[in-house]
């Protein structure tokens, strides 16, 4: 006799399924039709300039019709190529949902089931507990519940150029942040293991099996995998940032190695293609049905709450690459991406057959300003001035992370030096989980590190106080991060720490302060 385990039921006890709910929610006022768009392109614009905005591009869907789909705005600063609505953008963790949706066409097609264990398709799959390990299921890994925490990110780049099973072998080293099943823990490089059952059943790799199987017969013309898709010429968008008070050009992220979780490049004109999968009839397409009703409930199913603001709010949850929650009383299915200098929104309204996808090449919340203005719109809801709100807010914001930057400088200690001479922290450090480390000098007097071997993951250190430095990436887009040095018994460097930033409090202020972040101890070793 078997049990089910205690969290399985979960997705059963939160609430009715997203697609159910429409018959409990209040009646407000009807939808409005596309006319109530017809003045939006100048507020658009205007909001751009605010945020400071290269390019942004949006698409409406509405009773299974694009009824808006417009790019504003450069591709790149400094050149003249316009984005529209083919253009080319990161859509990062949006590509969850697609991996969810490619599971659920191998469980209708009978080659997997929600609650298989992963050791069972994946047998050389590891985590740091060989319990947790036999008893994670395909569910755990598509709703953030196993609670091993990031590794990689919009912020944290981690063996970025190698191959997916590296990465997945590496979270045997990892550490839980939370126990099993207890807690909501974002982790992309589940997903990434999500995205592997796909080879192991299948012989076809994610990135074949998304193109073939969702991309194709959706008409997503526009979309690929990976940045390598992407030709020197193509209708694509460049990332940028706000570094220093300017926006300025940052280099793309690849982020191959944990693909599944957000690797996908799309258009707005493709993004409403797969919208319209997801709503009016779930699954269908063009009158072909291409993911069953049973499972597209499945993965907009509340499977673990993630919060909600107060006792009298509607519980927030996550579903199979969904975040689920409540909107002016319309359940709504949404997800945000965010890679370096892209962001997007995805917001669909199940019970209004309304959806809105929101991309820009640079990090804004004027895309949920933008989301929401068009969803009281539509809903025939009093307006709110949901611009002002959250450039407000980010305002704030900025000047509370500006003033705790100002205070860490402030707390620098001047006139100190380094415990030992310069060449003498060079050499080689490890950690079972980081892998490698080499502090080197590139030159008289300067000391750098190269992390896994990797010439495109070097940061150069700059002198902070004692045996603390600042890492100053080469890359500008990683900004970046403190470290520091500690001496044995006879007074010689024999560890590394640096402090790994998760999240940081706001970006545009740089990649400190931050509330989420790791701190990962290196030992020194000969090296081999």
């Amino acid at each position: 006799m078997t049990t089910e385990p205690a969290m399985f039921a979960l997705h059963r006890l939160i609430a009715l399924p997203l697609f159910a709910c429409a018959a409990l929610l209040p009646m407000n006022a009807p939808a409005a039709d596309q006319a109530s768009l017809e003045d939006l392109d100048e507020w658009i614009e205007a909001g751009m300039a605010d945020w400071g905005i290269p390019g942004l591009a949006i698409a409406v869907v509405h009773q299974d019709e694009v009824i808006y789909a417009r790019g504003f705005g450069l591709r790149k600063l400094g050149e003249s190529a316009t984005v529209d609505e083919h253009t080319l953008f990161g859509v990062a963790s949006t590509t969850k949902a697609m991996t969810a949706a490619a599971l659920a066409m191998l469980v209708d097609d009978g080659k997997l089931d929600w609650d298989d264990r992963v050791v069972d398709h994946l047998p050389n799959f590891r985590l740091s507990d060989p319990w947790v390990t036999h008893e994670v299921r395909v569910r755990d890994l598509l709703t953030h519940r196993v609670g091993v925490g990031r590794m990689t990110g919009n912020r944290l780049q981690f063996m970025n150029y190698s191959p997916r099973a590296d990465i997945i072998h590496q979270m045997r080293y990892a550490e839980f942040e939370q126990p099993f099943r207890s807690a909501y823990v974002y982790s992309n490089v589940m997903y990434s293991v999500a995205g592997e059952l796909i080879p192991a059943i299948t012989g076809k790799s994610w990135d074949d099996f998304i193109m073939a199987r969702l991309f194709e017969p959706l008409g997503m013309k526009d979309s690929n995998t990976s940045i390598t898709a992407i030709a020197s010429d193509a209708n694509a968008a460049w990332p940028h940032q706000e570094i220093d008070g300017e926006v300025v050009t940052i280099p793309r992220r690849n982020f191959d190695n944990v693909g599944p979780s957000a690797s996908v490049n799309s258009s707005v004109h493709d993004m409403a293609q797969w919208m319209r999968l997801q709503l009016g009839e779930p699954g269908v397409y063009g009158g072909e049905r291409l993911i069953s009703e049973e499972q597209m409930r499945e993965t907009h199913q509340p499977q673990i709450a993630t919060g909600r603001d107060d006792h009298q709010s509607p519980i927030r949850a996550y579903g199979l690459g969904w975040s689920l929650g409540d909107y002016r009383g319309y359940s709504i299915a949404q997800h945000g991406g965010a890679s370096d200098g892209m962001n997007t929104q995805l917001i669909m309204v199940p019970e209004l057959e309304l959806g809105v996808v929101v991309v820009s090449n640079t990090f804004n919340n004027f895309r949920l300003a933008l989301a929401n203005t068009i969803i009281d719109r539509m809903a025939g809801l009093d307006e709110k001035d949901w611009h002002e709100h959250y450039l407000s807010d980010f305002q704030d914001r900025k000047q509370s992370a500006q003033e705790k930057r100002d205070e860490i400088h402030a707390a620098r200690q001047s006139g100190t030096r380094p415990s030992v001479s310069l060449n003498e922290f060079a050499g080689h450090y490890h950690d079972p989980l980081y892998k490698d480390v080499e502090v080197f000098s590139p030159g008289e007097g300067r000391l750098a590190l190269r992390f896994w071997g990797d010439d495109r993951h070097i940061a150069d250190l700059e002198h902070w106080h004692h045996d603390t430095f600042r890492a100053i990436w080469r890359n500008p887009a990683r900004r970046e991060k403190f470290v520091h040095f500690t001496l044995d018994a006879d007074g010689q460097p024999d560890t590394l720490t640096v402090n790994f930033t998760l999240r940081p409090d706001v970006l545009q202020v740089g990649l400190y302060p931050s509330s989420y972040q790791r701190s990962v101890t290196y030992q020194r070793r000969e090296q081999n």
